[in-house]
Formats: structure tokens, C-alpha cells, sequence
């Protein structure tokens, strides 16, 4: 450790991660990356951002980005927050809106950023277990401190219904509730038609998977005016210019191309169910899955041990060292001829 560090540099454990190698024909499965382009839309409109006007700043309030996604999720845009990807976004909530006298609460099996945040911003926090089959338990969220969870929750993909997310929001009125939304337009129904219901709740979305923007860094929040307004002074506190032209451009092109969008969404459900039929046919435990990735493991085989002959052949899924779930694969869905190569490649090891 440096002996210039300050005591918050060496009590931190970074997050980490997933890997980005670089080797040839690489089959790369584990970054939950959408297998497909972007908008074309998107594509043009950053590239015309991408002129002399770069020497100006952009606009700091990302006014018509707002003004779309408002148009977008039948809100108003005093309602939206925008950041450099959604991980930005979620490290303004934990500063504006998590840090409480009463310990946040998490999953204890979830995205692992959120301890990082608590670390790094002194946030006492709770993990609250998952069940035996690895769900988020309303009841288990009774009247407490702060909350925070992904829904669809990672790295397990499994979706809390709807109407589990009201009786969790009925029972904490009182105290923040931030649903983190990175997956959920693969299969799941949003929360923010609540926010108007739940002054409460915030929820956080991201460019980075459905509409594959994640080289442009575009992340946003939906709640309450109150809440939003707790995120902007946070925001104007640390970086006032958070995204730049070319990504405000991207951004509102990517929102008003619906049928991309819906397309994109599509074809990875349809290739992810045929994962699940294919690793389940080999004898994988696969969970029920709402994101763009399946988490499964085999009983007869142990997840390094898979991650690790996978990568020798050039394929790379995610595999986490933490208990309860140490056998599992993360796996990325990508396009139909990566996961045939993957499945090709388990049949040999399992």
C-alpha cells in the first residue's frame, strides 16, 4: 500500500470487473453485453454529435435527454436523472438518498457494487439471506432502514413479480427504496409506473445492456421530483457536466427507436430459452431467468473448474468465489452461434 494513500484508499475493496481479454476468436460471455449493435439512429446521431462543437461543454442538465425518457415513461422531467452509466447513478443515490442511522439492506447474493458503495461512503448496511432457491423474499423486508436490490437480481436473473415489489414498497413507506432496473426489459415488468404512488421509490436503468450503448456510459434514474432533486446536489457537488454531447446525442436516438429496441430485446429471450433447454439437456441446474444471462451449475462438476476449461478454448463466462453460489456459471446470452459454441464446448467437459 502507498504511504501516500488516505484511510478510506486502504480500507476499500475495489469492485471488480468482468474481464476483458483479449485473445483470438474469443466467444465473450461473461459482461452481459447485448450480442447486437445499437440503433443504427444512435450510431448516426453520435457520429454527427462527434463535431467542432466538441470544444464546448454540453449541456449539464442533459435537458432533451430528460425531456425524452420523461416522453418515454409518461413522466415529467423533473423526474429523471442522467449519469455516466447507471453505476454512476447508483453511487449519487447511495450518497443522496441510502445514507441513513438505520443500516441499508441488500440482498446477501446481489450486484456486487453495492458493498463497494457502503465502503466507500461509510454506509452501514444489512445483507438480508436469499432463499433456499436463491428469490428475494418481500417478507423478509419488513419495516427497517433503506433498500436496495436489482430487479431482475444479479447475478442470479431471477425476477421479483410486481406485485411482490408493491407489498415490499407497502411495507417500507417510510424509508428509501431503490429498485435497480439494469435487465429488466428482458422479460420483466417495470416499477416505474409506481414512482407516482411510492414517492419513495427511485429506480435506475441503464443504456449499457437492452439498448447497447455500454461504450457510451448512459444511466438514469426515475422517482419523485423530492428524490431526483437529492441526486442533482450530489450530481452539481462532484461533476456538473456528467455526459457528454455525442452520448446525449446516442442516448435520445436510442430512446425513439422502438422497433430496434423491441427487436434486440427479442432475439435474446429467444436464444436464452434456447440456452436453458440446451444446458438443462447436459444436466445443468439453470435458474429461472428475466435478464440477458442465465446462471446455472452442474452438480457433478464445479464452477471453476468449467469457467476455467471454458477459457482455455477461448470462451469466457463469469464465475463468482462467494459462498452459496460458488458453483455457479454466470453466461451471458450471445448470439446464436456463441452460445451453440459454448454448449458444443460444455458437451466435451460434462
Amino acid at each position: 500500500m502507498s504511504r501516500f494513500w488516505s484511510d478510506t484508499a486502504r480500507r476499500l475493496t475495489p469492485y471488480v470487473p468482468g474481464e476483458q481479454p483479449k485473445l483470438d476468436k474469443l466467444v465473450k460471455l461473461n459482461t452481459n453485453e447485448s450480442p447486437y449493435g445499437p440503433s443504427p439512429r444512435a450510431v448516426e446521431a453520435i457520429q454527427r454529435a462527434a463535431s467542432e462543437d466538441l470544444r464546448r461543454y454540453p449541456d449539464p442538465n442533459s435537458d432533451a435527454l430528460k425531456a425524452a425518457l420523461a416522453r418515454y415513461h409518461s413522466v415529467r422531467p423533473a423526474q429523471i436523472f442522467v449519469g455516466n452509466g447507471s453505476d454512476e447513478v447508483l453511487a449519487h443515490a447511495f450518497i443522496a438518498l441510502l445514507k441513513h442511522d438505520a443500516p441499508l439492506r441488500f440482498p446477501d447474493i446481489t450486484y456486487s457494487f453495492y458493498p463497494v458503495y457502503c465502503g466507500l461512503f461509510d454506509i452501514t448496511h444489512t445483507p438480508i439471506a436469499l432463499t433456499d432457491a436463491l428469490e428475494i423474499d418481500p417478507a423478509d423486508y419488513a419495516a427497517g432502514g433503506p433498500i436496495i436490490f436489482p430487479n431482475p437480481n444479479a447475478p442470479t436473473g431471477r425476477l421479483l413479480p410486481i406485485d411482490a415489489v408493491e407489498a415490499l414498497l407497502a411495507a417500507n413507506p417510510d424509508v428509501p427504496v431503490v429498485i435497480d432496473e439494469a435487465y429488466i426489459d428482458y422479460g420483466g415488468e417495470s416499477a416505474i409506473p409506481l414512482v407516482d404512488r411510492h414517492p419513495n421509490l427511485l429506480v435506475t436503468r441503464t443504456f449499457s445492456k437492452s439498448r447497447a450503448l455500454a461504450g457510451l456510459r448512459v444511466g438514469y434514474a426515475v422517482g419523485s421530483a423530492e428524490l431526483v432533486e437529492g441526486l442533482e446536489r450530489v450530481k452539481n457537488s462532484f461533476n456538473s457536466y456528467p455526459l457528454g454531447r455525442p452520448a446525449q446525442a446516442g442516448a435520445i436516438a436510442s430512446v425513439e427507436d422502438e422497433p430496434h429496441f423491441r427487436d434486440s430485446c427479442a432475439r435474446v429471450i429467444a436464444t436464452r430459452e434456447w440456452l436453458d433447454q440446451a444446458l438443462t439437456a447436459l444436466g445443468f441446474e439453470v435458474l429461472p431467468s428475466a435478464a440477458n444471462f442465465v446462471f446455472a451449475r452442474h452438480p457433478k462438476h464445479a464452477g471453476a473448474t468449467l469457467a476455467a476449461a471454458l477459457r482455455d478454448q477461448a470462451i469466457i463466462v463469469r464465475h463468482f468465489k462467494l459462498p452459496r453460489i460458488d458453483d455457479y456459471l454466470r453466461i451471458t446470452v450471445g448470439t446464436d452461434d456463441e452460445c451453440a459454441a459454448l454448449i458444443d464446448a460444455l458437451k466435451a467437459l460434462v
